[in-house]
């Protein structure tokens, strides 16, 4: 009886407070079926791979979007590396880096017919180093890819927050 009652006060409280899934708002803005890019990066062509898997595992799983092709697609996402940089934090008595900053520049622009709304997110992920040591190729690697999915998450929220703001007007 207990379990019953506590499914009934959640599910009042839920409806009475409006709530709505951010992929209820994404569903004007963005439409049914996305066609995603992600431009390949020089210097690292590896986390261009990650980067747009985890642009299109969010769209699915997020957002209830189905990825198409770009013939197929009501809207398009483009991403772009535009600057990766790497911040020493912390230095030991010694004068020696233990812990970077990485600072993933991505370039964002999402079109749907003629609406085009661009937008420049950096994603940063904090990371520590053993004292005297150069950052290897691993830990550059995971870092990139840990601040890409940063900044990938910042512009979810950022097209859900479109899609609330037309859905309200």
């Amino acid at each position: 009886m207990k379990t019953y009652y506590l499914l009934l006060i959640t599910l009042i409280t839920f409806v009475s407070c409006g709530y709505k899934p951010a992929a209820h708002y994404v569903q004007n803005l963005m439409g049914q079926k996305v066609y995603t890019e992600v431009d390949v990066s020089l210097s690292d062509p590896e986390n261009a791979v990650l980067t747009k898997d985890a642009l299109n595992i969010a769209l699915q799983t997020r957002l209830k979007r189905k990825i198409s092709k770009k013939e197929d697609a009501d809207s398009s996402i483009y991403v772009y590396y535009k600057d990766i940089r790497f911040i020493p934090l912390q230095y030991d008595r010694n004068g020696y880096v233990v812990f970077y900053q990485a600072h993933i520049t991505l370039d964002f622009m999402f079109k749907k017919g003629k609406v085009k709304e661009h937008r420049k997110i950096i994603g940063r992920f904090e990371f520590p180093i053993r004292p005297s040591a150069i950052i290897s190729n691993d830990l550059r690697l995971k870092a990139i890819e840990q601040g890409s999915l940063k900044a990938l998450d910042e512009f979810i929220t950022y097209i859900s927050v479109k899609g609330l703001l037309a859905d309200g007007k």
